[in-house]
């Protein structure tokens, strides 16, 4: 098979979707060496420089000079003009970024990470919103193959599009090897003083954006320490859209002191932030798996997250789970694990156990597998 895997994603740095589409390339090529692979990015603007995590993948990067590529596919499908001649001589195009070219000669397969924008239209851009309302429904019929990162999101996609539910196979997503426990002491000590000046604090790692529900954890932590707990609260990842609303809500509230903003945090140094973590919070409203606690679990971080969504299907019985909408329920689920040793020490044993259970290696065979299903289909 020739495989044409569709890297935009990670080459434009879209958060967790980005992850998704690296590691899973990664995985693949280095499993699968009877077929070849050549990958795709598109481009947002004339003259672009990608500075992207592709290598050390094996590539052939095919980039647009139409643009915008989204507008390009938009016009392409309702026209109906095939797009093969943007990406000839394949046999299977796999879309990872929520866009999916009309092709004629090729098979398709198609990633389906969430249905977000469904059920929280308002934390999403209007434009962003509009053209998914428009085009992800067309996509998800013209796919030959559908994978979706959880049976939430197969349930979700199989209410709202009433698709055949042979047609979505359901993939989790993976971890990283190189997030692992970290036994080095040391290593632990400087994560805490470089980033928490050496004071107790609870994590989040992720976007900033209001479905990640920061406000509601910010809150919680404000009551902690009411109650006389020390803890900080460290955020770390990048502004996605509609970030402001949180950061007004840190000096509104008179969290300044207590609220660290990190930024993005290196990948090599995530294990000792983790394991440096009294608690790791992931207060999210909804996501289609969320990997950042399944790293953190990996890491030996202990895990309170909601009880929404996906996040039970990727965490089992390896975290503390609460209500996301209820701020006293949020605060006395990391009071429970800050509080409590043995508790923090079960959480990192039974978490570690349950994240062995995810691989990229794994999720790579099973996507094989989909292209060679959609290819003998044909």
């Amino acid at each position: 098979m020739r495989i044409c895997f569709d890297l935009s994603p990670a080459a434009h740095r879209h958060a967790g979707i980005g992850r998704y589409a690296h590691e899973l390339l990664a995985a693949l090529t280095r499993i699968d060496r009877a077929n070849t692979y050549r990958v795709f990015h598109n481009q947002l603007a004339f003259n672009e420089r990608v500075d992207a995590p592709l290598d050390p993948l094996p590539r052939t990067v095919i980039p647009l000079t139409a643009k915008p590529w989204r507008m390009s596919v938009l016009l392409a499908d309702f026209l109906r003009v095939p797009m093969d001649r943007w990406i000839p001589g394949i046999d299977v195009f796999h879309g990872t970024d929520h866009l999916l070219p009309p092709l004629r000669r090729a098979r398709t397969v198609f990633t389906l990470h969430d249905l977000i924008f469904k059920f929280f239209p308002e934390y999403h851009l209007p434009l962003n919103r509009a053209f998914l309302g428009l085009m992800l429904p067309r996509f998800l019929r013209r796919a030959d193959a559908i994978i979706a990162v959880s049976e939430c999101t197969k349930r979700d996609a199989i209410r709202l599009y009433h698709l055949p539910p042979e047609k979505i196979t359901v993939i989790y997503e993976g971890v990283d090897p190189a997030l692992r426990p970290v036994e080095d002491k040391n290593l632990i000590e400087q994560a805490r003083a470089r980033y928490a000046h050496d004071q107790p604090f609870v994590l989040y790692l992720g976007t900033i954006e209001p479905r990640k529900n920061l406000i509601a954890l910010i809150d919680a932590v404000r009551a902690l320490r009411a109650r006389g707990l020390p803890h900080r609260l460290l955020i770390a990842g990048r502004k996605g859209w509609l970030y402001q609303a949180t950061f007004d809500h840190v000096t509104r509230t008179g969290m300044s002191e207590a609220v660290v903003f990190l930024d993005y945090v290196p990948d090599a140094e995530l294990p000792a932030l983790f394991a440096a973590c009294d608690a790791f919070v992931f207060p999210s409203l909804y996501e289609g798996f969320g990997l950042p606690p399944l790293e953190a679990m990996a890491c030996g971080a202990p895990v309170v997250c909601s009880n929404t969504s996906s996040l039970p299907e990727v965490v089992g019985e390896a975290a503390v789970l609460f209500d996301p909408r209820d701020v006293g329920e949020i605060a006395g689920a990391i009071e429970r694990v800050v509080s409590d040793v043995a508790l923090r020490d079960e959480l990192r044993a039974k978490g570690i156990a349950q994240a062995a259970k995810f691989s990229w290696e794994r999720a790579a065979r099973e996507t094989l597998a989909v292209y060679e299903r959609v290819t003998k289909s044909k």
